[in-house]
């Protein structure tokens, strides 16, 4: 009976020990597939770089060929190389607007929403719109680069693309016109918007892309941009479905941040100031004339003090200089 005991206890300690060696045997087989499949992930990682690196030397060489071919200046040459190496050090080889024309259209337009969805709704003009129409603007838009100390348009330029950054600084400057005497100058952020001008030329039915507007403005990125922009076609595509349904809401938006109509408002009411400023000031003569009258003074130079005093202030209020500007029919 001891020798039968001692002969279990036996073989339940060898059973323990095979159990244990498997487990350890199984373990270590599970950590070394996962080890196997991580290099093998980080092999093709290091092999996708390589070609993506192999590719930027084979077009930086193009670049520079064609460059030569072609006897560009230095200063020229030198932005398009800055232009290279900003695209390579944000993109790393990654085309983005491929690699989302590739995605099925939900899964785009939801990552376009997430990423741009924020930045429509900073806009004046678009703070009406329903989301319908704000998603179908997120789906045109395209990302664009910038590279540092680069002109993105300058003033007098047709418009051709509202531009949203969402990343980089620039400066915009205007000199009203040409006047180098007239010179303002202010920063564009993460979150702000650039090409304003084709707001006002989407809501006119009678725009074409033979008319764009002109730009009020000078920009010159001061650090790298990563923006999105929306062509001018697609806008007015857009806005001519919202213009249709929201005459009456366009119409003061339209006014509000029209250039014709802001001036043309700034006239009105200087004008009007001036002319109720004229009648006090009649006023005031007349009343110095009646107590010049009560004292005694001489009712002639009375007249002539309030007559001389009428002409010099109708004189001196201009006549209105600007018509009521054209209004487009937002209902058409």
């Amino acid at each position: 009976m001891p020798v039968l005991l001692a002969k279990t206890s036996e073989l339940a300690l060898l059973l323990g020990r095979f159990c244990l060696l498997s487990s350890i045997s199984i373990i270590g087989l599970v950590f070394f597939s996962v080890l196997i499949g991580n290099m093998q992930k980080y092999l093709q990682y290091l092999q996708s770089i390589a070609v993506r690196e192999e590719t930027m030397r084979a077009t930086k060489q193009a670049a520079e060929q064609w460059m030569d071919n072609r006897m560009l200046p230095q200063d020229l040459r030198a932005r398009i190389r800055r232009y290279e190496q900003y695209k390579w050090q944000e993109t790393k080889g990654v085309e983005e607007e491929s690699l989302l024309g590739n995605l099925p259209r939900d899964i785009r337009r939801d990552i376009k929403r997430h990423l741009c969805f924020s930045l429509l709704r900073r806009v004046p003009f678009f703070e009406k719109m329903n989301e319908q129409l704000l998603d179908a603007m997120c789906d045109r838009l395209k990302p664009v680069l910038y590279s540092e100390m680069s002109y993105t348009i300058r003033e007098g330029d047709p418009v051709e693309e509202i531009v949203f950054i969402t990343q980089g600084k620039l400066l915009s400057c205007t000199t009203n016109g040409g006047s180098s005497r007239l010179l303002n100058c202010c920063d564009l952020k993460d979150g702000d918007f650039f090409g304003e001008e084709l707001l006002t030329w989407a809501l006119d039915p009678q725009s074409s892309n033979n008319n764009l507007p002109n730009s009020t403005t000078t920009l010159q990125t001061k650090t790298g941009v990563k923006a999105f922009s929306l062509m001018a076609d697609e806008l007015k595509v857009i806005f001519t479905q919202f213009r249709r349904r929201h005459s009456r809401i366009l119409r003061h938006t339209f006014r509000y941040h029209s250039l014709q109509w802001r001036t043309w408002a700034a006239c009105f009411i200087q004008t009007a100031w001036r002319r109720r400023c004229r009648r006090k000031l009649e006023e005031k003569d007349r009343v110095q004339d009646a107590m010049a009258k009560e004292v005694g003074a001489s009712a002639s130079l009375g007249a002539i003090t309030h007559a001389s005093k009428s002409v010099i202030n109708v004189q001196s209020l201009p006549p209105f200089p600007l018509g009521k500007p054209f209004e487009p029919d937002f209902a058409a």
